[in-house]
């Protein structure tokens, strides 16, 4: 397979195959390299991500589909730390529909309430709840279609839905996602649904589901909004060794 380097003038991955093997260490070196192609950018992207996380833990705690329906529904514009702290009194209170959907939406706001936006989520928790038990029989629908289709529930929701419960392929994108997507150069950044439409043409469709969760996870822990700014965190150092100014992303 040869020896790959990627050096920068200053501290930087260096990439190299040994039996067969991808070993990571940093050097100090001087010499400007060419820069990757968007292709090479993926496979490096998904080889180190996959090193670093080899375990990908849906990060919100649930136990069946509608529990995590619901966790996702509460997780926008709200940290998974927080709403894992919400949800074990939710739950207690009702983790099915047929339960929730006899609860007010005044007692479910009052539970909610720490997550923001309580009065439209719990509006959207007691009426995707009584249709779940009136068009379901209690099941959460394995569609997109369907699930796009209940209160309080966008596309984004829907493909987590689909990809760690159902396990059916789907590269959910959130503020993390596409941000590091405009930092590694994977998409122009235009949108959220452009970027995903170019984060499924890079990487093939078996990859979705955990690659996702990984550029999640190391957004979160290397290359955060504050943190980095395509200049600093491990990856983007390697794919832009001869970026000096950082890059500001489109939301």
């Amino acid at each position: 397979m040869g020896v790959l380097f990627f050096r920068q003038t200053s501290k930087c991955l260096k990439l190299m195959v040994a039996k067969g093997v991808f070993l990571y260490h940093y050097v100090i070196m001087k010499t400007i390299v060419p820069q990757m192609t968007k292709k090479e950018r993926a496979q490096f992207i998904s080889k180190r991500l996959e090193e670093l996380y080899p375990e990908t833990p849906i990060p919100l705690d649930h136990k069946d589909a509608y529990t995590l329906l619901i966790a996702v529904l509460l997780s926008a514009q709200c940290t998974d730390e927080r709403v894992n702290k919400i949800t074990p009194g939710l739950f207690q209170l009702a983790d099915n529909p047929f339960d929730m959907a006899l609860v007010s939406v005044d007692e479910i706001a009052a539970i909610i309430k720490p997550c923001g936006l309580s009065p439209r989520k719990s509006k959207a928790i007691s009426e995707l709840s009584k249709i779940l038990v009136n068009d379901y029989k209690g099941e959460v629908p394995q569609s997109f279609e369907a699930l796009e289709a209940l209160p309080g529930v966008g596309h984004k929701t829907a493909s987590v839905v689909m990809s760690q419960a159902f396990g059916v392929p789907a590269f959910p994108v959130d503020t993390h996602i596409h941000r590091l997507a405009q930092r590694w150069e994977l998409t122009n950044g235009k949108n959220v649904e452009q970027t995903e439409v170019d984060l499924k043409k890079l990487f093939p469709e078996d990859q979705w589901n955990k690659l996702h969760l990984r550029i999640i996870f190391y957004g979160r822990e290397f290359c955060s909004a504050r943190g980095c700014d395509g200049t600093i965190c491990e990856i983007c150092n390697c794919l832009f060794p001869n970026r000096v100014k950082g890059i500001v992303t489109k939301k």
